[in-house]
């Protein structure tokens, strides 16, 4: 049997070899009754193809499934540290009050 993850509710997708036929994938939830560890299968996974299954892995493990690079885009981007070294000298000599029609 391959444990290929298990998240820290004890769910796991689980790869049973068979001889025969394709491997069983199963997602399954580990708990203890009687303190003793079981097994609780929710669903059989064979049918999907190894990037759902994959998909379905990183979920579980709280994986991005988008690297932050490709999350956002920046369409503009406008500078204002000069704006905003010009109005701290400013409020810190004084001069905020003395040219602004309201204060700063």
């Amino acid at each position: 049997m391959d444990w290929i993850n298990c998240n820290h509710n004890g769910i796991c997708i689980h790869i049973i070899p068979n001889r025969d036929s394709l491997p069983a994938v199963l997602l399954r939830e580990s708990y203890r009754e009687n303190g003793k560890t079981r097994n609780r299968t929710l669903a059989n996974l064979r049918g999907l193809s190894e990037l759902q299954i994959d998909r379905i892995r990183r979920v579980l493990r709280d994986d991005p499934l988008v690297p932050i690079e490709q999350s956002f885009q920046i369409l503009h981007a406008r500078h204002y540290g000069h704006v905003q070294a010009v109005m701290t000298a400013m409020q810190r000599l004084g001069m905020a009050e003395l040219i602004a029609s309201r204060p700063c």
